[in-house]
């Protein structure tokens, strides 16, 4: 399959591949196929770990490789996502840092008008998918208190900073612990206020 990577502009970085398959005994061999045939000066991968796992090396390690002006390329939209707000957030930390995307099997091109309005649409429902988690928790507190529940002692983070939080890691690439600092809590405090909002991080 070919991937025309940057039809128009001139590329002065490299492309960076990424491949994934979920249990042991499936084979990485056509995503690497397909990503030699995109010309990928490097290829990382994960063998047998599912999306839903938090913990990717492979993908960690492509991130931490990519620099300005550089390309990430994969076989599938999935393969690099564990869920629409995962994917939404690392394609928006690729934009910020100004690295382009392919995705090959849906014709993805960052570069390109079409490649552009995805880009932005991704970015759009990242956003709509913390209103929604921010609504939702609002909405619950408030039927709890009206139901006369006893909520208890209110956590450390709110929800509204649990939700800033998890943006800086996913779109700007902070550590926990950096956020951690920054809220002056600890990161067990940081990432358990994750959990409590239902979002995913890569770690």
């Amino acid at each position: 399959m070919t991937c025309y990577f940057f039809p128009s502009i001139e590329v002065t970085g490299r492309r960076i591949g990424y491949a994934r398959v979920s249990t042991a005994d499936q084979k990485l061999r056509m995503q690497l196929d397909a990503l030699k045939a995109a010309q990928c000066d490097e290829i990382f991968k994960d063998h047998g770990i599912s999306g839903g796992k938090a913990s990717r090396p492979g993908l960690g390690q492509a991130l931490k490789t990519l620099k300005r002006g550089d390309g990430l390329v994969v076989f599938k939209l999935d393969r690099l996502g564990r869920s629409v707000q995962h994917l939404s957030d690392l394609l928006v930390r690729l934009g910020n840092d100004g690295i382009h995307f392919c995705s090959l099997a849906e014709g993805i091109n960052t570069p390109t008008p079409g490649g552009k309005l995805v880009y932005h649409l991704f970015a759009a429902f990242a956003e709509f998918q913390r209103d929604v988690i921010s609504e939702n928790t609002a909405l619950g507190l408030a039927a709890a208190r009206d139901r006369g529940m006893m909520l208890g002692r209110p956590p450390l983070l709110s929800i509204d900073l649990i939700l800033e939080g998890h943006r800086a890691v996913m779109q700007k690439g902070d550590s926990i612990s950096e956020v951690a600092r920054r809220y002056k809590v600890s990161p067990a405090t940081v990432t358990r206020g994750f959990k409590r909002a239902g979002v995913e991080w890569l770690h």
